[in-house]
């Protein structure tokens, strides 16, 4: 009797290190509707040992709404099992409300991301999570937040979140609140991306209203025109300045999210970038 076929495109079940384009992959995830910086911002600073890859979640009609978050939730385990089959070491969920507005609570997300990583052999971070565990791992117990573009119910759900989780929120507020926009309505059409001396602007109002705070926080994944040729830059590029404008640490959720994925990784950034960071190169 004949030996059955084989199927010569069959691939192996696990990938070895030296079958990996980049002995250590990364693998980032964003809401629907935003072209995200995080591969790129993540991969510049990254040693040359890393390799990046970006995967949109799909839902058609989204329309940033935190029910449609939680709605669509375990979307992220299907995230972490196509990077998981690629030979990811570790990814990062972009979009630092998908935590408070699953529901589940501080512990049930960081039991969430114990899962997933469990289950796929990879390290699974979430933005709004990693805030909570550098904020942690620094010490800090009281803090400011810079709401910056977030709409009231979405910076709210995150001072929930931090308090939850145990800490002092002295005070938050957005681009609104500060004075800096008539209206939320003005706030949305900017897309996220504001005028590059809004950045020293904001915090400096911040800082008046809580100067005694041991970290000023910022929220999602704001973008100021203070790049060359007027580029947006998020807070990864501007944390060692703002760092020196106030004398303490600046921590957002972009720099919270690659701090842990590099923790995991026991890798530290190429450069400096802030105190937070700066703690992977001890």
């Amino acid at each position: 009797m004949a030996a059955p076929a084989q199927n010569k495109s069959s691939m192996p079940l696990h990938w070895t290190t030296d079958q990996k384009l980049f002995p250590h992959q990364v693998g980032f995830t964003c809401p629907p509707h935003d072209w995200d910086a995080a591969p790129s911002d993540f991969l510049r600073i990254a040693p040359r040992s890393v390799g990046v890859h970006g995967w949109m979640l799909h839902v058609p009609d989204y329309a940033h709404q935190l029910d449609q978050r939680a709605q669509n939730f375990q979307m992220l385990e299907e995230f972490a099992a196509v990077m998981a089959n690629n030979g990811a070491n570790a990814c990062g969920q972009v979009g630092s409300n998908w935590v408070h507005a699953s529901g589940l609570g501080v512990q049930g997300i960081a039991d969430f991301c114990k899962k997933l990583s469990d289950r796929h052999g990879l390290a699974f971070h979430m933005a709004g999570f990693a805030m909570v565990e550098a904020l942690r791992a620094i010490n800090v117990e009281k803090v400011a937040l810079n709401a910056v573009y977030h709409w009231p119910d979405w910076w709210q759900g995150t001072v929930a979140f931090l308090k939850e989780a145990g800490f002092d929120v002295v005070w938050a507020g957005n681009f609104v609140d500060q004075g800096w926009f008539s209206s939320q309505e003005d706030v949305n059409a900017k897309r996220w991306i504001f005028d590059g001396d809004l950045a020293a602007k904001s915090f400096a109002y911040v800082a008046e209203q809580a100067p005694g705070v041991d970290a000023y926080l910022a929220n999602g994944m704001v973008n100021f025109r203070s790049g060359a040729d007027h580029l947006p830059e998020r807070m990864l590029h501007l944390t060692p300045k703002l760092e020196a404008m106030l004398g303490k640490p600046v921590i957002a959720h972009d720099t919270a999210l690659y701090w842990r994925i590099f923790k995991s990784l026991e890798l530290a950034p190429v450069g400096r970038h802030g105190m937070l960071l700066e703690t992977l190169h001890a």
